[in-house]
């Protein structure tokens, strides 16, 4: 099988700001921490683990766990849910908005990214537990953001 890569810059899908935000651009840097990388995680864990108390801890793991409560139970679920209240726990969040033309691949990508995400960040920090988390967007849209998506410079809406 033949590999093609191709930079986010020649797909034309991406806003120079973005591109620019992942290329480290000195000019965006006052509006972020730290880039995305292994390298920097350490810094942002270190920086912001202090600011999530206990407390916040057990509120995220008493709603989860009513989010959960009636779903088949599945022990990898309960482990990750209860070692959020540990201070050395940390998710790993992705999530999806509901539109046209991104549906299960994109969905399937996402999901499976923040599992490898998580599993590459335990590797890199065995005293740190990472939980991969999938958060999905269905409330803050309406159909008008998710009716129409471009195509080859072409419009393609669906109309309700």
């Amino acid at each position: 099988m033949k590999l093609e890569k191709v930079s986010l810059g020649e797909t034309h899908s991406f806003s120079p700001i973005f591109l620019d935000y992942l290329q480290g651009k000195e000019a965006l840097q006052p509006f972020y921490n730290f880039l995305p990388s292994l390298d920097n995680l350490h810094k942002a864990l270190t920086q912001k683990a202090p600011h999530f108390t206990a407390a916040q801890r057990q509120t995220l793991v008493a709603a989860l766990q009513a989010q959960y409560q009636d779903l088949p139970h599945q022990a990898a679920v309960a482990q990750n849910i209860e070692s959020l209240a540990q201070a050395n726990t940390y998710t790993v969040t992705t999530g999806h908005q509901l539109n046209l033309f991104t549906g299960p691949v994109f969905f399937i990508y996402k999901l499976v990214t923040a599992i490898n995400t998580a599993r590459r960040l335990k590797e890199a920090h065995p005293d740190q537990h990472f939980v991969p988390v999938y958060w999905m967007a269905t409330e803050d849209h309406d159909f008008a953001e998710i009716n129409h998506f471009n195509l080859f410079g072409q419009d393609i809406a669906w109309q309700a």
